[in-house]
């Protein structure tokens, strides 16, 4: 279960060795050594964990956790930090993390707990949607309705099953050929550039802002990916 994780650590010799753990685990792993950096990175860029440092320069921990929860983040956040009292623990429950492990810590039980938390995040993103709400939109596939605010928007059934698909899949990063496979069948003729006109199509549609999409995303040389 290969994920994409977003560490925000200020000490070089922490960052290597939890990079080096969850990379033995053949997760794909991008770090930021300041609030700043870590802040832009949750909050534009799409992870499927982020492991956040409370003590950082610049931007602290608990408000990168809760930027992320405001802008949409629906994977697992787990706080690694030294500061233990109860109160601190606390506080990264209510700004959004899932987990809370204190340095020093055991490398067998940080690869647990992010095992654990992925395994729960993927369960969840797995389980089909019969509507959803992000955004401003508002997607109802039993009843075939889609809203944008007070308007309606008219999806083919192609797009809808698109939508639905990548929905269904939130969080993962989908390649053209997984996309292609599932809800065009393999038709003749049908080319990956078909997903991207498709997609296109959606953001025109759903996005505020298509030309810089906060849920349907482009992952660069890989495919798409939603987020809520």
């Amino acid at each position: 279960m290969s994920a994409r994780i977003l560490l925000v650590e200020d000490e070089p010799g922490v960052v290597l060795v939890v990079s080096d753990l969850l990379r033995a685990e053949g997760h794909v792993v991008e770090s930021a050594n300041d609030g700043v950096s870590g802040l832009r990175l949750a909050t534009e860029e799409s992870f499927d964990l982020l492991i956040l440092d409370v003590m950082l320069p610049g931007v602290g921990g608990f408000h990168i956790c809760h930027a992320a929860r405001e802008r949409g983040f629906d994977g697992a956040i787990l706080m690694l930090t030294a500061r233990g009292q109860v109160r601190d623990r606390v506080e990264g429950l209510r700004t959004g993390a899932d987990d809370y492990l204190v340095k020093p810590f055991d490398p067998d039980e940080l690869i647990a707990r992010v095992n654990a938390l992925l395994r729960r995040v993927h369960k969840e993103q797995l389980t089909p949607v019969m509507r959803i709400e992000f955004g401003s939109v508002t997607a109802d596939f039993v009843r075939n309705e889609f809203h944008c605010g007070s308007k309606v928007v008219r999806l083919t059934a192609k797009e809808a099953e698109l939508l639905r698909f990548l929905i269904n899949h939130r969080g993962q990063v989908l390649s053209r050929e997984q996309i292609l496979k599932q809800v065009w069948k393999e038709q003749p003729f049908i080319t990956p550039r078909t997903v991207d006109v498709h997609v296109a199509w959606l953001r025109q549609k759903l996005e505020s802002a298509p030309q810089t999409p906060k849920h349907i995303l482009t992952v660069r040389g890989e495919g798409y990916r939603f987020l809520r």
